[in-house]
C-alpha cells in the first residue's frame, strides 16, 4: 500500500451514497472544482426508487467516470443501510473500483468538526445508544478515532463520558443525516489519498444490533 498522498484524476469522480435513514443522499466530486450533492426523502420507496434517482443524478458523468464509491455503512436503519451497501458493492464489483464504507457517526463528527474532541450519539433500538468519539486529525483534513462505533446502554454511555479524560463536544445524530453524504465522500477521498484502495468485498455494513429481539 502506498504511503504517499494520491490525487484522483480530474476526469474521474468519487460517488457517495447515504441510505441509513428514509432519506437518500448522493454526492459526487472530482475534487478539482466539480462537485454536487442532493437529498430526497423517499421513505418506504427508497429501495424501489434509488437506482432511478442515481442514474439521473450522475449525469452528465457516466459509470466509467467513477474512480471510487463511498457509502454510509451505519449505524442506522437496517434495511436502508443494507440497500446502500449492496448498491455500492455492486458498483465496485462491476466497475472494478474501490469501495469505502464510512461510519455514519464519523460523517456526523466531520460535519461538526472544530478543534475539540467530538462525542457522537444516536438512538438505537430497545433503548440503547450508538456512540463514538473522534478528534480532528493533526493535519485538519480528517478524523482520528478515539472510540469506535459501539452500542451502549444509556447508563454505560453516561459513565463513559463522565470518565472521559478530556473536554469534548457532544453531538446528537438523529435527523437529516443524509445531508452528511458530503462528509462520507470527503472521508473516503482522504482514505483514497492515503493509498487505501479497498476491494468492494471489504465494504461491510455496521448494524450494531440484531434487527429483531432475540
Amino acid at each position: 500500500m502506498s504511503t504517499e498522498l494520491e490525487h484522483l484524476d480530474p476526469k474521474r469522480y468519487g460517488l457517495a451514497f447515504h441510505t441509513t435513514t428514509p432519506e437518500l443522499g448522493l454526492a459526487i466530486s472530482n475534487f478539482a472544482g466539480d462537485a454536487r450533492f442532493a437529498i430526497w426523502n423517499l421513505e418506504r420507496e427508497l429501495s424501489s426508487l434509488m437506482h432511478q434517482y442515481l442514474i439521473e443524478f450522475i449525469k452528465p458523468q457516466t459509470w466509467v467516470d467513477l474512480g471510487f464509491v463511498a457509502v454510509a455503512k451505519g449505524p442506522g436503519g437496517f434495511t436502508g443501510t443494507r440497500i446502500g451497501v449492496v448498491a455500492a458493492r455492486t458498483l465496485g464489483q462491476q466497475l472494478e473500483i474501490p469501495v469505502f464504507a464510512i461510519s455514519t457517526l464519523a460523517a456526523v463528527a466531520l460535519s461538526q468538526a472544530n478543534k475539540s474532541v467530538i462525542a457522537v450519539q444516536m438512538p438505537a433500538q430497545r433503548g440503547q445508544i450508538f456512540a463514538a468519539i473522534y478528534q480532528p486529525a493533526p493535519d485538519g483534513l480528517g478524523l482520528q478515532v478515539l472510540l469506535p462505533d459501539t452500542v451502549f446502554t444509556p447508563e454505560a454511555w453516561q459513565k463513559k463520558l463522565a470518565t472521559w479524560n478530556s473536554d469534548y463536544q457532544l453531538v446528537e445524530a438523529k435527523s437529516e443525516l443524509a445531508a452528511t453524504v458530503t462528509s462520507i465522500l470527503q472521508l473516503a477521498y482522504l482514505e483514497w489519498q492515503a493509498g487505501k484502495h479497498l476491494h468492494w468485498s471489504e465494504a461491510l455494513p455496521f448494524y450494531g444490533q440484531h434487527p429483531v429481539e432475540v
